[in-house]
């Protein structure tokens, strides 16, 4: 990828292999990384972008790539007795009678979202969305549930087959007072949070301390430890990150702002080293320690950072008894006023990958 080899490792798939790859440099660039991959196994390509908190998007429509050319056994002369070579393509497309409509192009990666063009009714049914372990973009209005397809990767009917009256409902009448307040409300701006939030302060140029105090002890090497990330030197980062947490600790106690914070940057340099279990246990106590301080906002933070960590541990055992904990804490703040309950998304989607940890773990178990 950009001339950088990009390995699976043992037991994870490739997609995710390459939106980890991906999000690391959004992460080190403080900005949505743009890429088109050529995904071969799905026979297509696919336009994707990436944002530094683990959120992936299709960007565009998913292009079908021709299989190469196999030859016909004709063109063999009779009794030649020859070696197949090649690689196999994708299965052939294939379409219900009455109708030209190929089966749509589907891959690991996430489809790209629907134009809202109209309210559909309650009984319409939608295309399934095939969503990474990347967790969903925060957005100001979400959007309302539809009902999932009845089979996934099943041939569209034709446009002509008769729809019975009774599967349809019709479309309600939107009152033109509701129309003109949704279409003018401004969208509410989302903070950064989590290991975004950490690397715009890295990356940026505003002030790194919270305090009077914290100014006094920490600016010099704060910002040592800034020019360090920035520069790639991600292990002299992390040495000299654990020397200033030790000091700043002896010097302002364990729970000050300033040591909080310090241990928030010091769980994202673990996550850039490719630690990604350090990162989480760094981020998951510091979400207890501050949701005891009734702190919410930094304490979902904080379980976001250990989610986007948890998202690159690699083993499904692993994965699993990290996630427990994480889901555990997780469902706690949203039961408490705050943005944790505000948008129970991501969390609904780090239940989901627990499922596909566990399928994971009883493959590799029954391989064992």
């Amino acid at each position: 990828m950009g001339g950088t080899p990009v390995v699976a490792a043992p037991g994870e798939e490739i997609q995710q292999a390459v939106l980890n790859h991906l999000q690391r440099l959004a992460i080190s660039l403080g900005a949505p990384v743009r890429a088109t991959i050529h995904d071969d196994c799905a026979g297509c390509v696919v336009p994707l972008e990436v944002s530094a908190d683990g959120s992936s998007r299709v960007t565009g429509e998913p292009v079908r790539v021709d299989a190469a050319p196999v030859p016909r056994p004709g063109s063999v002369p009779p009794g030649t007795a020859r070696t197949p070579t090649g690689q196999f393509g994708p299965a052939p497309v294939m379409t219900e009678p009455g109708t030209d409509t190929p089966a749509p192009v589907t891959s690991g990666w996430p489809e790209p979202a629907a134009p809202a063009t109209a309210v559909p009714s309650e009984s319409a049914s939608s295309v399934t969305t095939v969503s990474s372990d990347a967790a969903p973009p925060h957005t100001a209005v979400p959007p309302e549930p539809v009902a999932a397809s009845a089979a996934v990767g099943a041939p569209e009917p034709a446009a002509s087959a008769a729809v019975p009256s009774a599967a349809v409902a019709p479309l309600a009448v939107v009152p033109p007072e509701v129309t003109a307040t949704v279409s003018t409300a401004a969208p509410t701006p989302t903070p950064p949070r989590g290991f975004d939030a950490v690397a715009e302060e890295v990356l940026g140029d505003g002030p790194l301390t919270e305090t009077a105090e914290g100014a006094e002890l920490l600016t010099e090497p704060l910002s040592r430890i800034n020019e360090d990330v920035r520069a790639g030197r991600i292990d002299a980062a992390a040495e000299r990150a654990d020397r200033t947490l030790t000091e700043a600790s002896a010097v302002l106690g364990e729970h000050h702002a300033e040591v909080l914070h310090l241990r928030e940057l010091r769980a994202y340099i673990a996550y850039l080293a490719d630690d990604p279990v350090h990162a989480f246990r760094l981020s998951l106590d510091l979400a207890r320690s501050r949701r005891r301080a009734r702190d919410g906002e930094a304490a979902y933070g904080n379980v976001l950072s250990a989610a986007t960590a948890w998202r690159a541990v690699r083993d499904p055992e692993e994965g699993l008894r990290l996630g427990r904990d994480l889901i555990e804490l997780w469902t706690d703040l949203t039961a408490e006023p705050g943005p944790a309950a505000d948008d129970p998304r991501p969390l609904e989607s780090a239940r989901a990958r627990m499922v596909r940890l566990t399928d994971r773990a009883a493959r590799a178990a029954a391989q064992a």
